[in-house]
């Protein structure tokens, strides 16, 4: 008995389809790391000698996205959340992959408390006190540098008020 074979064209069709799985695959990273804010704006902040290349999410879809999906960060850079006026701020980690270090900042730079986060946890994360900045940094970052509640931030925000 001679086993069946289906026709050649049919034997070629997976070799097809998982070559469009695997771009699909790709498409969905892509999309992914292009819902990373890579272009915001800058400013130069200090910590002691310490200096500091934050992006700037100032307007609410900014300030929503964060830094989510991003896969990696300079340790040198972070994020300045700027607020229009001085509340309880509360951050949370959905969709983001790095572990982070909230600073809640108040006017003058003065380090309110910080708050470490872990990846994709959607705990609440909130200020001690009214603030109008939070800084976002590699965790570790302020811990290294020996920076606690109480340490100040200079920087143009910070000097404008």
């Amino acid at each position: 008995m001679t086993p069946i074979r289906p026709p050649s064209s049919s034997r070629s069709i997976l070799p097809r389809l998982l070559a469009i799985g695997l771009g699909l695959a790709a498409s969905a990273v892509a999309l992914a790391q292009e819902g990373a804010q890579m272009h915001l704006p800058r400013v130069e902040l200090r910590a002691g000698m310490h200096r500091i290349e934050a992006q700037v999410a100032q307007a609410p879809q900014e300030r929503q996205t964060g830094l989510m999906h991003r896969r990696e960060m300079p340790q040198h850079e972070g994020m300045l959340f700027v607020f229009e006026q001085p509340a309880t701020q509360c951050f949370w980690m959905r969709n983001t992959l790095l572990p982070l270090t909230a600073a809640f900042v108040a006017d003058d730079g003065t380090i309110v408390n910080l708050a470490d986060m872990k990846p994709l946890d959607e705990s609440s994360h909130c200020s001690a006190k009214p603030v109008r900045y939070v800084l976002e940094m590699n965790q570790g970052w302020f811990a290294k540098r020996g920076l606690k509640a109480g340490a100040k931030l200079g920087g143009q925000p910070f000097s404008a008020r």
